[in-house]
């Protein structure tokens, strides 16, 4: 059975302690750490910038974390954020006018390299730049709104990005984010994925030890079956 990873979203973690809640929640049994930049201007929101990536770092959290940039223009903030302690630096196309030269720049600055789409964003893009990928990221959600639905019909987008990503002969994470629940996490599996993107679900439970393990349960059940 392949590792599935767990990535909480900070932006549904208390931000007056959010050293201490990375720390629990890796504690109890996540993987990665997503972190959500928007700008109020490619996003209607306003969260985190490169300094607050720094404060964690310095706080003694190694473990990965995908920056997720929700901002326009972003060329110039990827330096920042690679500096600043980035695994991951996750971009939207439509963020740049120019897209290889800026996926080759996450890469110069020594960050794994994701690409996110929108629930109706075309998956055609991929063709042209899946050779420079490290992560795919499919949004359940439109980006920078909060308490949305999961959109269903991603399901079947993760289902045709994982035939691309077969057909290119390469290893590349395929995360989803955004409504994320239980009972989502059989399609979400049958369909590809490895990362479950999971902010409020996680966050607003009292015991991260025991939601996570509900969720690694459900994970497990899954492969069970089949």
């Amino acid at each position: 059975m392949k590792k599935i990873l767990l990535a909480p979203s900070i932006l549904s973690a208390n931000f007056s302690i959010l050293g201490k809640e990375i720390k629990n929640v890796l504690d109890a049994g996540a993987d990665i750490i997503h972190f959500d930049v928007m700008d109020n201007h490619y996003v209607p929101n306003l969260t985190f910038g490169p300094m607050v990536l720094e404060s964690i770092r310095k706080f003694n959290i190694s473990c990965p974390i995908d920056v997720h940039i929700m901002a326009k223009p972003v060329d110039t903030l990827i330096p920042l954020f690679a500096k600043a302690g980035a695994t991951f630096i996750t971009i939207h196309p439509e963020s740049t006018y120019h897209l290889n030269r800026t996926l080759d720049l996450i890469k110069d600055y020594g960050c794994k390299v994701g690409i996110a789409l929108n629930p109706t964003s075309s998956i055609d893009v991929l063709d042209y730049i899946i050779e420079k990928l490290d992560l795919i990221l499919v949004m359940s959600v439109d980006p920078g709104y909060p308490k949305q639905k999961f959109i269903f019909n991603v399901v079947k987008k993760i289902s045709k990005i994982k035939k691309k990503i077969r057909l290119s002969k390469r290893e590349i994470y395929v995360s989803v984010d955004g409504g994320v629940k239980m009972c989502h996490i059989y399609s979400l599996l049958k369909a590809g994925t490895d990362i479950f993107v999971m902010g409020s679900y996680i966050f607003r439970n009292s015991n991260y030890q025991f939601v996570i393990k509900k969720i690694r349960e459900k994970i497990n059940s899954f492969y069970i079956k089949k």
